[in-house]
């Protein structure tokens, strides 16, 4: 009898060994399921020069962005969200270091030699979340500087994103409108050969090299109107100089394409099911920033010129790539955020028709300024969070920055946040409260403002009221400016002499956000 229950019981253990060897494979993977759910793939979607009136979704209905739209309606649209600064390489510097861009007195609009502007030894949004087991990607508009400011750039290149946290890069080096007109993999620029080098200068030409003053004829696709006067490739003039490397130049038509692909493959390559582990792909586009030149499909699609045309077409890489993680069941296991660097432009250095096929189009809606511009519409830009079945729709008041993303994600996936810059706004992005942030410094052009509540301080400056370049209005004045946003969006009504008790407030409160590395006064905000 014993021996008949032994024989019962190996069967027993063997027949369970046998079941659990058939099925470990799957368990495994509904673990590293598990594991990936509780740590959500992040998709940072970034525009370039997006102007808080340019989504329709933000009252407009005169340009239309149907997949910007879905998004908002389907997770938290932010009537208060913001980027650092009002122009595209602080934001940036911002955003991936949860700095504050005016505490790096190189964080300016850089050249596009401009050595590494992040320092390698911080611990960045990418840097936390690879620490958190994330696989990190950029594909798209860098501009924060490579190398050391001596780059070769026929050979490796280091002091690029793949330095500070970046598993994958595939970028431009700066901005469409300047040299090197090349893409970036990694380390090492895309399609060079050896008996074609590339050659990138900013001081000055290379010897009977044309440029758009000597070769005027060469513009077939666009002409400057300001400052675009040097190198031309591809019909357009450019910001600085380059010669050689005909195989690896761009063509700015297929650009949108280009970085679509490229983030549908780091998705291809880095989805869940197959590697166990989430990612975070910072997807930085390069519409609606000059020169404007999208794809021939796009072309007179919006009636408002090639800027209109070029929003069209970043409003339809935002629905491809949705359509990717709906189609790879990413979904629901996906936030997105949607955002811009700054606030809209015109012309902005070339003749595109920008101002006169505007119409009734304001790009930067009822704000006042724009691009370079301390009023509202320089860093006032349309910010929108979206998690299916995780986030509920809704439309937030609530004060957030591009600046938070590092504390509240570090908060999300259980890691140290390193930025005491960078708040933990999570429950507002999800849409859980109506509280974000309390107060924000805002930049422009080396200069700042403050925003406390419902008010704005801008101080005393001296400076242009309007950039005449841009035709934008500068927000510098001669004497102090405060504003009640809330009751005057568009900052018409002046309140610093009707109200001298808030105004010393702000002045006080300002003071100890920007701390001893300025001084606020009764005047202006200037650096000691």
């Amino acid at each position: 009898m014993r021996s008949i229950l032994s024989i019962l019981l190996i069967g027993i253990l063997s027949f369970n060994q046998l079941a659990c060897s058939n099925t470990g494979g799957k368990d495994a993977k509904s673990e590293k399921r598990a594991g990936a759910s509780e740590r959500p793939n992040i998709l940072v979607v970034y525009l370039d020069d997006l102007g808080y009136g340019d989504v329709s979704a933000y009252g407009q209905n005169t340009l239309p962005t149907p997949n910007i739209d879905a998004l908002a309606k389907g997770g938290v649209r932010f009537t208060n969200g913001y980027a650092t600064s009002a122009t595209c390489t602080p934001s940036r510097y911002g955003l991936l270091t949860g700095i504050y861009p005016w505490r790096n007195e190189k964080a300016r609009i850089l050249p596009g030699d401009a050595p590494l502007l992040i320092d390698t030894t911080i611990v960045t949004l990418p840097k936390m979340l690879r620490n958190a087991g994330y696989r990190t990607g950029v594909v798209g508009k860098w501009h924060l500087g490579i190398g050391d400011g001596s780059v070769d750039w026929n050979e490796e290149l280091h002091g690029n994103p793949n330095d500070v946290g970046f598993d994958y890069s595939y970028i431009m080096a700066a901005t469409t409108d300047r040299t090197p007109t090349v893409y970036i993999e990694n380390r090492r620029v895309v399609g060079l050969t050896a008996d074609d080098p590339i050659q990138v200068s900013y001081k000055q030409n290379f010897p009977g090299e044309p440029t758009a003053i000597s070769n005027p004829e060469l513009m077939t696709k666009q002409t400057w109107s300001h400052g675009h006067n040097q190198s031309v490739h591809n019909g357009i003039p450019r910001i600085g100089y380059q010669k050689g490397g005909k195989s690896a130049l761009w063509q700015d038509e297929d650009m949108a394409d280009v970085f679509l692909d490229k983030a549908k493959a780091f998705i291809d390559d880095n989805n869940p099911e197959k590697t166990g582990e989430p990612f975070f792909l910072y997807y930085a586009l390069q519409q609606p920033h000059v020169p404007r030149v999208p794809h021939p499909r796009f072309v007179g699609k919006s009636g408002m010129g090639p800027r209109g045309d070029a929003i069209i077409e970043a409003d339809w890489c935002l629905g491809e790539i949705m359509k990717k993680l709906e189609a790879d069941g990413l979904a629901e296991n996906t936030i997105v955020v949607f955002s811009s660097d700054n606030g809209p432009v015109l012309d902005d250095g070339y003749n595109d028709d920008a101002e006169t096929k505007i119409g009734n189009h304001k790009a930067a809606g009822p704000l006042r300024g724009g691009k370079y511009s301390l009023f509202e519409a320089g860093t006032k830009v349309p910010f929108i969070t979206y998690w299916k079945g995780h986030i509920k729709p809704q439309v937030s008041d609530a004060l957030v920055c591009q600046l938070d993303l590092l504390g509240s994600f570090a908060e999300l996936v259980g890691q140290n946040n390193p930025s005491e810059d960078s708040k933990n706004t999570m429950a507002a992005l999800m849409g859980e409260s109506k509280e974000g942030r309390d107060q924000l410094v805002l930049e422009a052009t080396g200069r700042l403002a403050f925003r406390q509540g419902n008010y704005i301080l801008i101080p005393a400056y001296k400076g242009n009221a309007v950039n005449k370049q841009v035709n934008i209005e500068t927000g510098l004045a001669p004497e102090t400016q405060l504003f009640d946003i809330s009751k005057d969006p568009g900052q018409r009504n002046n309140l610093a002499k009707a109200q001298p008790d808030k105004l010393a407030a702000m002045k006080d409160a300002m003071q100890k956000a920007v701390g001893d590395q300025f001084k606020v006064n009764t005047e202006d905000l200037e650096l000691k």
